[in-house]
Parts: C-alpha cells; sequence; structure tokens
C-alpha cells in the first residue's frame, strides 16, 4: 500500500468519528474494510489493524499502553487491548486484554472478562467477568464462575494450564480442561473459582463451581464443587515409555463433554443472544460481533475434535451435534445482555437450564466412540 492510500483510508475513519491519536503510527492493511471499525473507537499509536474479518466496536480502545497488533479479530464495543498481539480471536462488551497479551485463534473473552499482563491464550473461553493475573498460559480451556466485576472467578498470576502431554508418537493435545460449565455459567449465579498463582494443572480436568485449589502446585486430578485442594507433589522414578498405556475412554468422555460445552455456549448465542439483538443499524457491531463469536465456536469444536481424533490414531467421522429445541421465548431487547441474564426468573432459569444440559448430553452420547 503506498503511503498516500494509507494516508487516505485513516483520514476516511478519522472524518467518521474513529479517533486515531496519531496517523503517523497507525497502520492498516489493505485488506481491512473501512466499515468494520466504528465510530468512537480510538487507535493509539502503534496500532496495526489487518484482516478482512477485523472489527473494532464503538468506544474500543487499540493500544492504550503500547503498541498493539490486531489480526482477523473481532474487538467488541468498549472492549480494550492494552498492547500485544491479537489474532483469531473475540472480545466482547468491554472485555480486556492487559498490556503484553500474546492472544491466539478460537479466544473468547465475553463481558467484563479481562486478563492482566504478559497472558497467552489459544483456544480459550473466558465466560462473562473472569479474570486472570499475569504471566499466566492458558490454552485449551473453557473457564466460567461468579455474579459480578466484584464477585467473578479469578486464576492467579504465574499459572500455566498444561495442555500437552508426550504420549503417543506425536504427543496428545485432547486436554482441554472445564471449570465450571456452560448450563449453570451462563446464568451468573454460579458460585466463584479461585485457582492459585505460581500452579499448574495437567488437562484434561475438571473444576467444579465454588472451589478453591492452593498456590504453589500442579493440579492432575478433578478438583469437585466447593472443595479446597493442595496436591503433594509426586517422587517418580520408573522406567519410561512414549508408549505408555492410556486411559482411553477416560480421555474420549471428557473431550465429549468439553465438546458439548461449546456446542451448549453455541446454542445460546444462536438461540438467545442473537434473538435478543435488533435488527437495525444502532445494533449491527453487536450483530457482527455475535456472528464472529458463533463462528469462532464452530472452529473451537472442530479443533476439538481432531485433537481428539490424533490421540486415538485412526480418523474420526464426521462430528454429529445434534440441535435440542430452546424453550425459551424471546423477543429482540436492545438493552444490555448481562442486565437482561440478571433479570431471568427461576422459572427460566430452570428452563434453560435443562436445555442447555440435555445439549451437553446429546452431544455426549451421539459422538461415543
Amino acid at each position: 500500500m503506498t503511503p498516500s492510500l494509507q494516508d487516505t483510508r485513516l483520514r476516511q475513519l478519522s472524518d467518521k468519528g474513529v479517533n486515531i491519536v496519531d496517523p503517523r503510527q497507525t497502520f492498516l492493511d489493505d485488506d481491512v474494510d473501512l466499515d468494520r471499525v466504528f465510530p468512537e473507537a480510538t487507535l493509539f499509536p502503534g496500532t496495526r489493524l489487518a484482516g478482512r474479518k477485523t472489527l473494532v466496536g464503538p468506544r474500543a480502545k487499540i493500544g492504550s499502553e503500547g503498541p498493539a497488533t490486531v489480526i482477523e479479530s473481532v474487538i467488541g464495543e468498549s472492549a480494550e487491548i492494552a498492547s500485544g498481539y491479537v489474532t483469531g480471536s473475540v472480545l466482547l462488551t468491554k472485555a480486556r486484554i492487559g498490556a503484553n497479551g500474546h492472544v491466539r485463534e478460537g479466544t473468547l473473552l465475553e463481558e467484563e472478562a479481562s486478563t492482566a499482563h504478559a497472558v497467552g491464550l489459544k483456544q480459550t473461553v473466558l465466560m462473562s467477568f473472569v479474570t486472570l493475573g499475569s504471566l499466566i498460559n492458558c490454552c485449551d480451556c473453557l473457564v466460567s464462575g461468579g455474579r459480578s466485576r466484584s464477585n467473578h472467578t479469578e486464576v492467579g498470576s504465574g499459572f500455566i494450564h498444561f495442555n500437552f502431554t508426550p504420549w503417543g508418537e506425536s504427543g496428545d493435545k485432547a486436554t482441554a480442561s472445564l471449570f465450571g460449565g456452560v448450563p449453570d455459567g451462563v446464568f451468573l449465579r454460579e458460585e466463584r473459582i479461585f485457582i492459585g498463582g505460581s500452579s499448574g494443572m495437567v488437562g484434561p480436568t475438571r473444576i467444579g463451581f465454588g472451589s478453591f485449589t492452593a498456590a504453589g502446585q500442579v493440579i492432575r486430578s478433578d478438583v469437585a464443587a466447593k472443595r479446597i485442594r493442595s496436591e503433594a507433589q509426586r517422587e517418580v522414578d520408573a522406567p519410561w515409555g512414549f508408549e505408555a498405556p492410556r486411559k482411553a475412554a477416560d480421555r474420549v468422555e471428557r473431550n465429549l463433554e468439553y465438546i458439548g460445552h461449546l456446542v451448549a455456549l453455541q446454542a445460546w448465542y444462536r438461540r438467545i443472544r442473537k434473538a435478543r439483538v435488533p435488527d437495525d443499524d444502532v445494533s449491527l457491531p453487536q450483530r457482527l460481533t455475535l456472528d464472529a463469536a458463533i463462528a469462532l465456536l464452530d472452529g473451537n469444536i472442530a479443533e476439538r475434535w481432531v485433537r481428539l481424533g490424533q490421540f486415538l490414531g485412526p480418523p474420526l467421522p464426521p462430528i454429529k451435534l445434534p440441535a435440542i429445541d430452546c424453550p425459551l421465548q424471546l423477543n429482540s431487547d436492545p438493552g444490555p445482555y448481562i442486565s437482561w441474564v440478571k433479570n431471568l426468573s427461576p422459572e427460566e432459569i430452570a428452563s434453560g437450564r435443562r436445555w442447555l444440559q440435555d445439549t451437553v448430553d446429546a452431544v455426549v452420547i451421539a459422538n461415543r466412540i
């Protein structure tokens, strides 16, 4: 792209109300659709946008604390990237990536989810209000729990989710871990989870709502709801072979359950969240953002199916994704999503939970190998 064309495109954004702090230090690749960068967004010095799918919503902030590269990603209304690198990801309203983030494909941050500095994410879903500390590597996880910004699931600084084990010819990544879950977590009424800092977790692991894991340990087994867990370090000195036996049946069930939660979350987005958004110009950024989240979950489901197939060896047949009828009746509602969820009746919550859990169970049953 010639400098003159770059200047022209930046001026077009500025003319429609995008705040470009310093055009000399702001870069748009030529595949960026200017119609997907909305008025009142702020691009700070050192911002680079690339990719046809990239979207920057109203009042979003890119590069507020340093250079930021955003590639094929959707940054929703009032969301923020302090600095770092974000690709193939979606941030919903008021989500925030802290300074020096490294956020890769398949990452979804729901409303007001956030990370502190130097956090790496891939194929990870942080549901509303979930907060990650600093110096964290969290790949192949779905994290939920909590009720508000002051009562939220939190992962302490220095945490690593170990999403790779060395078994087999090429290693094993059928290791996704579930913190809480979708059927209960989407209603924002469950107890928060706290994962202590300077710690790790070997996937695939399940962590129940309301649980607390101590700092400075590696969690290797499930933690039930409302439990505190501290595990002693193991001492091992034994013969080794990469072909060591594995509990294949248990691993398959855990992967199918995880995929079921992704399918349930996608159904929630398609049948509930999209149904609430009016079909008007004002709501266009919100609709596009939700469409991007739905597409991202498609990719995450496919990724987990591929990884399960690699673990088992022979190619798997196409995944079966049963559809369960949604019992909730909705009309478009331009109000804030979080407020709407908070005002659901006990009967609506119970009905919605049953629907989402039935969706998880149907995926598991349909795809048992």
